[in-house]
């Protein structure tokens, strides 16, 4: 038995006009009851909802406020699920409405339950349809976010496989709807850089996820060991011949032995940062290649406002971000502190700026 996370894109699930693409949905729906019967787990991680909203009232394009765009995503989601429970249905099998948003990923606690909330859809036998809250999102709607929601939710739930279903074959050595000469990549290793081939930002004027949010995606899910295969939705047994990983699928993005734990991986790349520190080279290779704490002597600045339990990014002093971690004192003690030794700390503070289990390097190694 294997756990899939797939995810489809907008301009998969809806047509040249913006409506939802009744036939895509149900192929869809078809392809994940063929793996249930062979007794896998499916998530299902679908766009679509502005989009359907946009078409169920008429619209002749699509708005760019923020107000009217969650708006539209609250009429557009539950036309959404109604297909997904009416394909789903017709198979024998239930959907689960999952609506997430960033905090679910960026506070720890909210995480955790998440987790465990999809854990327990699936022991029910359920297929969890998940999307971005987008109705009721505190900051404007960030569009592609599904990506890297798709790749964190496979790390949640400890996913075998995580499929990215696009309006494209995969990763192309250039973009094949302009150069004919542009030719498949069929695999990417664990150690190859995963952003190495330029990628166009946004795909179609109804999705906006484009290719380079999908190799965001496949690198968290590759540094969470879960094997990622970008391929296109209208190919026929998809979902099967990317399990089966079958030539010519796709692009398919090999797992990283780095493995990160749950709580590396969401200080890597699920907690929002909300400040920077700046490091010496000193501190800098100590990090790397010794696997230590941060201490206070090897900091030379600190930006933002941030608290202890915030995740800051790690700068060296010519300002490339090479790590992540969770502070364990707010800036106002960290600015203090910066640059002493820990025999000078005052009474109350801890040596450690970010401790060593709270620290992810971010580079390849």
């Amino acid at each position: 038995m294997m756990r899939i996370v797939v995810k489809i894109g907008t301009s998969s699930v809806t047509d040249e006009h913006g409506a939802i693409n009744n036939h895509a949905i149900e192929n869809l729906c078809n392809q994940v009851a063929q793996l249930r019967e062979q007794s896998h787990e499916v998530l299902v991680v679908t766009s679509g909802a502005v989009a359907g909203g946009v078409a169920a009232l008429g619209m002749s394009q699509r708005p760019t406020d923020t107000q009217t765009l969650q708006a539209l995503a609250a009429v557009g989601q539950s036309q959404l699920m109604n297909r997904y429970n009416e394909y789903l249905s017709a198979r024998g099998l239930i959907g689960a409405q999952v609506l997430l948003v960033p905090n679910d990923f960026i506070d720890r606690t909210q995480y955790l339950h998440a987790r465990q909330t999809l854990g327990r859809l699936l022991e029910l036998g359920c297929v969890p349809i998940i999307n971005e809250n987008d109705a009721i999102a505190s900051d404007e709607i960030r569009f592609g976010d599904n990506d890297r929601i798709a790749a964190l939710v496979a790390h949640s739930v400890g996913a075998d496989a995580l499929v990215l279903l696009t309006d494209i074959g995969g990763l192309y050595t250039a973009d094949p709807r302009t150069d004919a000469s542009a030719t498949l990549v069929e695999q990417v290793g664990a150690d190859d850089p995963l952003l190495s081939v330029n990628a166009g930002s946004a795909g179609t004027a109804r999705g906006s996820g484009g290719m380079a949010s999908k190799l965001s995606a496949a690198r968290i899910a590759s540094w969470s060991g879960v094997r990622t295969v970008i391929a296109s939705a209208s190919r026929s047994n998809v979902l099967q011949d990317a399990i089966d990983q079958k030539a010519g699928v796709g692009t398919q993005f090999l797992p990283h032995n780095r493995n990160l734990s749950a709580r590396k991986l969401w200080i890597a790349f699920a907690a929002q940062h909300v400040g920077s520190v700046v490091v010496d080279d000193g501190a800098k290779n100590a990090l790397i290649t010794r696997n230590t704490s941060l201490l206070h002597a090897g900091v030379v600045e600190v930006s933002g406002d941030f608290a202890a339990g915030d995740t800051v990014e790690i700068v060296d002093v010519r300002g490339v971000s090479f790590a992540r971690g969770m502070v364990g004192i707010d800036a106002v003690q960290a600015g203090a502190a910066a640059g002493l030794q820990s025999s000078d700390l005052p009474d109350g503070v801890d040596p450690e700026l970010v401790h060593r289990d709270d620290l992810v390097i971010l580079l390849d190694k």
